[in-house]
């Protein structure tokens, strides 16, 4: 979970002071544009999708709830992506290393590289790989613009219900998509924003329709929708080999 209240503060003023705009304001490239934030985003536009305000360190609890292994079946996630024992994952937006630690363990010969933007996040995770004796979990310190990444060296990148928080997603795209060996894979795991059903906060769902949009404006390539959870996507993309 990536991003911190205080990084907030800039596009939010940017939307109070160009309240009514409808051009791109302030950014390179005409990427993002800005509007009066909805209860649940920043006021920051991408591809016509607001990005949802952060979870931050201090919702680190939710992360670990016990009802999360029936909601999201983390082992069905997990399994579906076909690790091998000497794959590198990338876990972005580790948080608590929940996800993190549980790679980990399929990719016994090789590395699980777990990001985060926030400090108070790399800290618990480390705090808990090193309690648990885990020893092929690396913690990266990400900016808000940049994952920190090695260039070409990772198989595949996991995003659970954190790429609609980043606040600058086609330059942390673009990072990752460096970072991944040709073929190598991202996988995106986000509530369903189709199902009205589901009790998520709007801006933190997201259609298939839309990540495939947002997945191909970086160069990736759409391989599979994986429906078997509960209640979120798995979406599978492919970097050219």
């Amino acid at each position: 979970m990536v991003l911190t209240s205080l990084r907030l503060f800039f596009p939010i003023l940017l939307a109070v002071i160009c309240l009514g705009c409808t051009q791109p304001i302030g950014t390179a490239d005409g990427l993002y544009s800005y509007k009066q934030p909805s209860s649940d985003g920043i006021g920051k536009v991408y591809m016509g999708r607001e990005i949802s305000q952060v979870m931050g360190h201090q919702g680190a609890y939710w992360l670990e709830r016990p009802s999360r292994e029936a909601e999201e079946r983390p082992d069905m996630a997990v399994d579906a992506l076909g690790l091998s024992p000497t794959d590198t994952v990338a876990d972005i937006g580790a948080g608590t290393g929940y996800m993190s630690f549980r790679m980990a363990r399929k990719v016994s010969d090789g590395q699980v590289l777990a990001v985060d933007l926030q400090p108070e996040m790399v800290e618990l995770l480390a705090a808990a790989r090193d309690e648990q004796g885990i020893t092929n979990v690396q913690t990266v310190q990400a900016e808000e613009d940049n994952p920190h990444l090695p260039s070409a060296q990772v198989d595949l990148v996991l995003m659970v219900d954190a790429y609609h928080e980043f606040e600058a997603p086609r330059e942390v795209m673009t990072g990752i998509v460096d970072a991944l060996r040709p073929g190598g894979r991202v996988v995106l795991a986000e509530y369903r924003a189709e199902n009205p059903l589901i009790m998520i906060k709007r801006l933190h769902k997201m259609s298939e329709k839309q990540v495939k949009k947002e997945m191909a404006a970086v160069g990736l390539t759409w391989v599979k929708t994986d429906e078997r959870l509960p209640q979120q996507h798995l979406l599978f993309f492919e970097k050219a080999a």
